[in-house]
Order: C-alpha cells, then sequence, then structure tokens
C-alpha cells in the first residue's frame, strides 16, 4: 500500500518518535537502535490499519500494539481518533495520549505541534516540525484522502485542505502513502499541481467529491 513511516527526532538528544509505526515494526525498531536513537512515542495520524496496524479484509498488520510490546512508549491520538485506534490495534486508555489541535509535544529540542484536519477521518491528525508537515491521508501531493469511508466527511476535508493550504510556500510536504513521481515536494509545488488545493469554493468542491 506504498505506506510511509517517519521518524522524527531531536540530533542533540537522539530522542525520536515514529509517526505511524506499522508493516515492519522490528524493521523501524532495529533501525532506531542501529543509529542509537531513543524512542520516545508513538504519533498517529489516524485510526486506519495500514497506518497503526490491525486487520481489514483478509489482511493483518503489525501496529502499534506490537509497538509497545517490543519498546513501550505512549500513542499520541487525537481525542476524536482514539476510540477508533482501540478498536482496531487492541491497546487500551492507558497506552494513549488524547491530544487536541494546537496542542505540542517536546522531542527533544524539537517541537511537534498537532494540527487536527478532518475529512478522511473525524480525529485526522497533520504533524508540523518546523517547516514541515507530516500530512497521512489528509493531504498527498497529487490529492487527497478518501471521504467515501465510514466516519469520513466530504465538507470537513474541504476545510481541512484549506487549512493546509494557508501554510507557508516552502512547507516540505511529507504525505502518508507513495502515491506521486516524488516522496515529497514543497506546499508551493503541491499547491500547483495538486487539483484539491485548487478548488477554492464548497460547492465545486462537493460536485467533485459529494457531500
Amino acid at each position: 500500500m506504498e505506506n510511509f513511516a517517519y521518524l522524527i527526532g531531536s540530533k542533540a538528544t537522539r530522542e525520536v518518535v515514529v509517526i505511524d509505526p506499522a508493516w515492519d515494526i522490528q524493521g523501524l525498531l532495529d533501525l532506531i537502535n542501529e543509529r542509537d536513537y531513543k524512542l520516545t512515542g508513538a504519533l498517529v495520524t489516524h485510526y486506519h490499519p495500514d497506518h497503526c496496524g490491525g486487520s481489514f479484509g483478509q489482511n493483518t498488520v503489525d501496529g502499534v500494539a506490537e509497538l509497545l510490546e517490543l519498546n513501550p512508549v505512549k500513542v499520541y491520538a487525537h481525542k476524536l481518533e482514539a476510540d477508533g485506534v482501540k478498536k482496531v490495534t487492541g491497546i487500551t486508555d492507558s497506552d494513549i495520549v488524547k491530544v487536541d489541535s494546537g496542542d505540542k509535544l517536546d522531542v527533544g529540542d524539537v517541537e511537534v505541534e498537532f494540527l487536527h484536519t478532518p475529512g478522511h477521518t473525524p480525529g485526522s491528525q497533520c504533524f508540523r516540525i518546523k517547516q514541515t508537515l507530516v500530512s497521512g491521508d489528509t493531504l498527498f501531493i497529487d490529492g487527497c484522502g478518501r471521504v467515501d469511508l465510514p466516519g469520513s466527511n466530504s465538507e470537513d476535508m474541504y476545510h481541512s485542505i484549506q487549512k493546509l493550504a494557508s501554510l507557508p510556500d516552502d512547507t516540505i510536504l511529507l504525505p502518508g502513502h507513495n502515491y506521486s513521481a516524488v516522496p515529497h515536494a514543497t506546499m508551493g509545488e503541491t499547491k500547483q499541481h495538486n487539483t484539491y488545493m485548487r478548488i477554492n469554493d464548497l460547492e465545486t468542491w462537493k460536485t467533485m467529491m459529494g457531500g
């Protein structure tokens, strides 16, 4: 499914958090250990199993539950997404830190800001680190997340895309899937090429996306 997982951390303290740990948990931990990093948390963009683990269809994906067995840390999920994360992964309330839009997390000397971007799911969130945005399934370089799934909302997605469009053009976009010819782009480049970011009124959006 071409998922991306990301490590965000501090060069000074070697502390890192992992974003959307799924599929190859042991491989992620091996990488962390090989580089002498210290894993201090797991950040989840949304509750779909390809991003945090669990079962869908005939597939079972390793994710945060397996991560916590090997390296116990807190899992940071938006307050509206926590129940979904628990349901698909089997982790408990005590494992989860419920966050809201605008909350911040220090990873060593690096600050992560949580941005609530509903639409794909009710509690979808992005993470802003300096001039970088990790966008999960809210925004891709050439598209956006689906809004025809249970819990998704087309109008919410429109407003979330508008919110991200207000970020500076030199912001580096790191999406949740490798769906494009390049793995990342600037927000300015994305605005030029991504059709969904060029829709400036809700009625046109609903005509294209439903809702």
